[in-house]
C-alpha cells in the first residue's frame, strides 16, 4: 500500500508481523477503546510464546483475561464448520484473534476486522505463521466500503450485540445485518454467536456478560448501556425484518464463549446432560437454584431453545451437523470431536429423528470422533482396533457393541459409528431412583453386571463401561463409546463401581442410592472402595495430563459463587442468637415464665438500645444481651432517669469478667452472658424505667475465654480497677 504524510515524515499504511498484514489505511490513529493495562501484558504474551505454551501460561497465571483470550477452547465456536481451502471468509469484531486461527487453519483466507491496533497486534502476532490472514484496522463504518462482496462466510462472534456501536441509528441491528449481508456472496452464510438475554444462567444468577450487573438482560436493558442481547424470537424478527430467507439456530452449552457442547432443533439436550453449569470466571455470582435440576425440566418439556444461555445462528444453508462435542481440556494426545452428522432421514419418506436424538426409519446419521491435533490421531486410530476387540470379546453374549471404522480427512484418522437409538442406563437408573423403586434399579444395575461380565477373563476392557455409553431399547444393550479400552483383564467389581462412582458424581440427586447394597452386590470393602477412587484420580491426571481442568482454573481464578440461601440461613441464625432477652427475679429466683424478650433491640449490628418497664416488686433484673460469647460495653444505664453506679460492688452482677468503673466493658466466655442489675439498691417505686445502650461484640469462644484470662492478670497485678 502507498504511504501517507504527517508531519512531513511518511507513515505507512501498512505493518507487516511475520506472514500478517496489518491494514492501517483507516485506523483514527488511537485506539477507542481499551482493557487497559492488561492488553499489554496479552501482547506480551502473544509475541514471546509460541501457541503450545497458551496452555501452560493460563495454567501458571490463573487469570481471567489471559484465560479468556488465549484458550484453545474459544475456538471450539466455530471450529466444527466445515470450511474449505478455496472459502474467502470475513470476521467482524476480532479483537485478540480467538477464533481467527481456527478460521485460518481451514479456509483460504481470513479477513478480521477490528477498531483495536492493540488487540490487531496481538492477533497477528499470535498467528504470524498464517499466510492466508489480513487484519483490516478501524471503524466499521469507515472499513465496511473497502470490502468484497462475495465472503463464503461472515463470523459475528460476539459482535452482534455491539450493533449500536457499530452503525447507530434508529434501527442499528437491522441495519448492521443489512451492510453484512451485502458481503455475502451467493449460497454464502453468516454466523452469529451471542448471549440470550433469557439466557437460564442469568436467571439462577450470573451477571449480564456486559453490562456486569445482575439481571439485566432479564429486565430488557432499563439502565441502558452500549450492548443489546436477544431471545431467540427477537433474533427471528431482525432476521426477517432484513429479508433473511433461511436460518438455523444452534445452541452453545455451557455458552458461545467456552462451549463444549454444541446442540441443534435436530438433537436438543436431553435430561442429565446439562451439568456444567459453574462457569463464573470473570466475575462473582450468585446462585438462585440448581441449574442442572432446572435444565432437566426445561429439556423435557422441549423449551432449551428458549433458555440456552447462548445461540449460535448459521444466516443460509445449513451445515447438516447436529450435534458436536468437544474433548479438549484434556493432555493433547487425547483431544478429540465428537459429531453427529447427516440426516435423521430422507425427504422420499424417511422419518426424522426425535428432539432427544433418538432416530427412527431410514436414519442417515453418523456419529464420529475426530482428532482435534496431530497428537491425538493416535487416540482415535486405536477406537477401530478396539472395536474389533470388544465384538470379539462380546461375541455371544448380550451387549451389543456399536460398529466403527475409520475413514480419513485431512490427513488425519476420523472414527465413524452407526447412530444407535435407545435411552440411556443412566436414566432408566434415574428414573427408578426418583420413582421410589428400589427393586427396579437393583434389577438393571445386576443385568447390567451380568452383561458387562461375559468373558470377563479375556485380555480386552472397557474401563468406560458408564452407564451414559450404555443404550438400551427393548432387550438390546448397546455398549456406544469405548474411547478408553485397554488390553487387559479387568474385573468387572472394578468397571462397575468406577460406573457407579461417576454416576453420583453426575448429579447429587442421585446420592440417594443405596451405596451399601451397591458395595455388597460387588463384594467390595470399604478400603478397597477407597483404592478404587484413588485409581480414578490417578486416570483423570493422566487424561488431563500437566492441564488444569476449567473447574478447578475457576477456582485459582478465584470468583465466588454465593448462595443466597446459606445467607438467609446466617440471618436466621443471627437473629435467634441475636435476641436480647430479659428476666425478671421477684424473689423466687430468674425462671423461663419471668422472661420476655425485647422485639427490635438491636439499632445496628453492634449496639443495643433498651427501655425496659421495671416493677416495684422486682429485686433483681437480667438482660442477656445476645446468645453467644461477647464483650458487652455499657455506654450508659439509667433508672428513672438517674445514672446506675454501675462501679458500686454488687449492682452489677455478671457471669464474665468486668474491667469495672462507671461504663464497665464486660467479657462473657459463655453462650450464655448474664448482665445483672441489683434493682432493690436503686431505691425502686411502684413502676420504674431502666435505659441501657450496649456495645455488643460477640467472639469466638476460645478468644473470650483469653481475653477474659488476659483480664483477670491485669486485676490481679493491680494494673487495672
Amino acid at each position: 500500500m502507498g504511504e501517507q504524510q504527517k508531519g512531513g515524515q511518511p507513515v505507512s499504511n501498512t505493518e507487516t508481523i511475520g506472514k500478517v498484514t496489518l491494514d492501517l489505511s483507516k485506523y483514527p490513529g488511537e485506539d477507542l477503546y481499551s482493557d487497559g493495562a492488561v492488553e499489554e501484558e496479552l501482547l506480551k504474551i502473544a509475541r514471546d510464546l509460541s501457541p503450545v505454551e497458551y496452555a501452560r501460561e493460563i495454567d501458571q497465571r490463573g487469570s481471567w483475561p489471559v484465560l479468556y483470550h488465549f484458550s484453545g477452547q474459544r475456538e471450539n465456536i466455530v471450529e466444527w464448520i466445515p470450511l474449505k481451502k478455496t472459502d474467502k471468509v470475513l470476521e467482524i469484531g476480532s479483537g485478540c484473534g480467538a477464533i481467527a486461527g481456527a478460521l485460518a487453519r481451514k479456509a483460504g483466507s481470513v479477513t478480521c476486522v477490528d477498531l483495536s491496533k492493540m488487540r490487531s497486534r496481538i492477533n497477528a502476532y499470535r498467528h504470524a505463521e498464517c499466510e492466508t490472514l489480513t487484519i483490516q484496522v478501524g471503524n466499521f463504518t469507515d472499513v465496511e466500503p473497502t470490502l468484497d462482496r462475495d465472503y463464503d462466510l461472515i463470523c459475528l462472534i460476539g459482535a452482534f450485540e455491539y450493533g449500536i456501536s457499530y452503525v447507530g441509528g434508529d434501527h442499528p441491528f437491522e441495519d448492521f445485518l443489512k451492510i453484512i449481508m451485502a458481503h455475502v456472496k451467493p449460497g454464502g452464510r453468516v454466523v452469529i454467536a451471542i448471549e440470550n438475554k433469557l439466557g437460564l444462567k442469568y436467571f439462577a444468577g450470573c451477571r449480564e456478560d456486559h453490562m456486569g450487573t445482575y439481571f439485566s438482560g432479564i429486565t430488557n436493558y432499563v439502565d441502558g448501556g452500549h450492548a443489546r442481547t436477544f431471545t431467540r424470537n427477537g433474533l427471528e424478527k431482525i432476521f426477517t425484518a432484513c429479508g433473511v430467507p433461511e436460518w438455523h439456530f444452534y445452541y452453545p452449552y455451557p455458552d458461545y464463549k467456552f462451549m463444549t457442547t454444541l446442540f441443534s432443533d435436530k438433537r436438543l439436550p436431553g435430561k442429565g446432560e446439562l451439568s456444567n453449569n459453574l462457569r463464573n470466571f470473570d466475575r462473582d455470582r450468585i446462585l438462585l437454584f440448581d441449574e442442572k435440576n432446572a435444565f432437566d425440566g426445561i429439556s423435557e418439556d422441549g423449551l432449551f431453545p428458549v433458555f440456552s444461555n447462548s445461540f449460535l445462528v448459521v444466516l443460509g444453508p445449513d451445515y447438516g451437523t447436529q450435534y458436536v462435542r468437544y474433548s479438549n481440556d484434556r493432555a493433547p494426545q487425547f483431544q478429540i470431536c465428537t459429531e453427529i452428522i447427516g440426516d435423521a432421514g430422507k425427504a422420499s419418506g424417511g422419518k426424522t429423528a426425535d428432539a432427544g436424538g433418538k432416530g427412527k426409519e431410514d436414519d442417515q446419521r453418523i456419529v464420529r470422533k475426530r482428532p482435534l491435533c496431530p497428537e491425538a490421531a493416535e487416540h482415535v486410530r486405536a477406537m477401530a482396533g478396539a472395536y474389533e476387540s470388544l465384538k470379539e470379546r462380546f461375541e455371544g453374549g448380550e451387549l451389543s457393541v456399536n460398529r466403527c471404522h475409520l475413514t480419513e480427512e485431512n490427513g488425519l484418522p476420523c472414527a465413524e459409528f452407526e447412530f444407535v437409538r435407545g435411552q440411556t442406563l443412566a436414566s432408566l437408573l434415574d428414573a427408578a431412583l426418583e420413582a421410589g423403586k428400589e427393586e427396579e434399579f437393583q434389577r438393571l444395575f445386576r443385568e447390567y453386571l451380568r452383561r458387562i461380565d461375559y468373558h470377563s477373563d479375556v485380555p480386552v476392557a472397557d474401563f468406560d463401561l458408564v452407564f451414559s455409553n450404555i443404550l438400551v431399547e427393548g432387550e438390546t444393550w448397546s455398549l456406544i463409546d469405548y474411547e478408553w479400552t485397554f488390553g487387559k483383564a479387568m474385573e468387572t467389581k472394578e468397571l462397575a463401581f468406577r460406573a457407579i462412582y461417576c454416576y453420583l458424581l453426575e448429579d447429587e440427586k442421585r446420592e440417594r442410592l443405596p451405596m451399601d447394597w451397591v458395595l455388597s452386590e460387588l463384594g467390595i470393602a470399604p478400603e478397597e472402595a477407597e483404592n478404587y477412587r484413588l485409581q480414578e484420580q490417578e486416570f483423570q491426571k493422566y487424561v488431563e495430563g500437566q492441564r488444569l481442568s476449567m473447574a478447578k482454573l475457576r477456582e485459582k481464578i478465584g470468583k465466588r459463587v454465593i448462595k443466597p440461601w446459606k445467607l438467609i440461613d446466617n440471618y436466621r441464625n443471627e437473629e435467634q442468637i441475636c435476641r436480647v432477652q430479659v428476666y425478671e427475679d421477684k424473689g423466687n429466683g430468674y425462671s423461663e415464665e419471668g422472661s420476655y424478650f425485647v422485639k427490635d433491640a438491636f439499632v445496628s449490628d453492634r449496639e443495643a438500645e433498651l427501655e425496659l418497664k421495671v416493677s416495684g416488686d422486682v429485686k433483681t433484673l437480667r438482660i442477656d444481651p445476645v446468645m453467644d460469647s461477647c464483650v458487652v460495653k455499657v455506654l450508659e444505664m439509667t433508672f428513672n432517669g438517674e445514672r446506675v453506679p454501675l462501679e458500686k460492688k454488687k449492682i452489677l452482677l455478671v457471669n464474665g469478667r468486668s474491667s469495672g468503673g462507671e461504663t464497665p466493658s464486660i467479657v462473657f466466655p459463655t453462650e450464655d452472658p448474664n448482665l445483672g442489675i441489683d434493682v432493690s439498691q436503686l431505691s425502686p417505686k411502684a413502676e420504674n424505667v431502666l435505659c441501657a445502650r450496649l456495645e455488643v461484640t460477640r467472639l469466638p469462644r476460645n478468644a473470650a475465654e483469653d481475653l477474659c484470662n488476659a483480664l483477670a492478670k491485669h486485676i490481679r497485678y493491680g494494673t487495672g480497677t
